[in-house]
């Protein structure tokens, strides 16, 4: 069931149908009470139900004697990630999403949810990984399991997390694996969906085989990557920045254990430096992009990620790179698999 459906109960229910909600709903116990249009008129509690018999209301009167009228909300599409921390630290648990029509279109459980980010993502999962054979050889690369769970099922649940409820998996190789693996996504509470590549498209390419995205704003994502990235806070630095593309990255360090000489054109020594440390950002696979950047790629031709960065630089239009602080690895081969094996045991998602 929904946390639509478990949340929601029409105004014209007796107070005995929404006891008996509420106590099925245990510590998540909080109502949100709708009229004969589906519009938020009220939330109820136990607290609110004690009070109204206290006050000498009876089970023969309507749920609307018992509401607390205008609860808080979240508006379906808007940048809302202040507002729910606002939220969180009055210790709500339980907040329902309008649309502009006051009528509630999803509920956000902080248990299960931590914030809402208005955007779609696709999670390219198409590659034969070959480089981790014979394990790849009758199943798929994201569907190889980490800790007793798919690979590619930590970023989709990772992505469910912070509110994405529209995600499309790009497919090849035994695409079909993936599909019986996670179906619509209704179990899951999300609308998957999938496109397949008749031919390779590169790294980017197959995005536009997908008919419609629903936000403006779309996360791109490799499959075989283990990471607890803050998506918050990477979509938060996006759109602060007013960037048309984010790159995600992770920063790889240099120790040179010997004095360093810097020269000139002319071998003329300009500077010293003893022992120096140098610090990295490589490309971790991760990204957001405006929609209408989609434009730059050409239909129906290989295309790669680094070549649309290329292109959005060559049109003087920003891109950023948003440095992964947690845990981050591609598992591409047989030495990381194990290793992610093992690091599976100690991350926090």
């Amino acid at each position: 069931m929904s946390n639509v459906n478990k949340h929601t109960i029409s105004q014209d229910k007796s107070i005995r149908d929404a006891l008996i909600k509420l106590d099925i709903l245990g510590s998540d116990a909080i109502l949100f009470v709708t009229n004969k249009n589906n519009v938020l008129v009220g939330s109820l509690t136990d607290g609110d139900l004690r009070r109204g018999f206290i006050k000498g209301l009876g089970f023969e009167n309507s749920l609307l004697e018992f509401i607390q009228p205008n609860p808080s909300y979240i508006v379906e599409g808007e940048f809302a990630v202040d507002k729910l921390e606002e939220y969180k630290q009055r210790n709500f648990k339980i907040v329902p999403i309008l649309n502009t029509e006051n009528k509630i279109v999803d509920i956000i459980n902080f248990r299960e949810q931590t914030t809402i980010i208005p955007a779609d993502a696709i999670i390219m999962a198409g590659g034969k990984g070959k480089r981790l054979l014979p394990l790849t050889e009758k199943i798929p690369k994201p569907l190889l399991k980490v800790g007793g769970k798919p690979i590619i099922e930590y970023n989709i649940d990772k992505l469910k997390q912070v509110g994405i409820k529209n995600i499309t998996l790009s497919i090849n190789y035994l695409g079909n694996q993936l599909v019986d693996a996670f179906g619509d996504g209704k179990n899951k509470d999300l609308n998957i969906q999938y496109i397949r590549e008749d031919k390779p498209l590169g790294t980017i390419g197959s995005i536009l085989l997908v008919k419609e995205f629903k936000h403006d704003d779309i996360i791109v994502m490799n499959s075989d990557l283990l990471t607890n990235i803050d998506f918050k806070d990477f979509y938060k630095t996006f759109i602060n920045s007013e960037a048309d593309m984010a790159v995600a990255a992770t920063s790889y360090h240099v120790d040179v254990p010997y004095a360093v000489l810097e020269a000139n054109g002319d071998n003329e020594v300009v500077s010293l430096k003893e022992k120096p440390k140098y610090t990295y950002y490589s490309n971790a696979g991760i990204y957001i992009i405006k929609k209408n950047i989609l434009q730059m790629i050409p239909e129906d031709e290989f295309y790669d990620i680094t070549d649309l960065m290329e292109r959005i630089l060559e049109m003087n239009l920003k891109l950023i790179t948003y440095p992964i602080n947690g845990y981050w690895l591609d598992i591409g081969n047989h030495d990381d698999y194990r290793k992610a094996q093992e690091d599976i045991k100690h991350i926090k998602f």
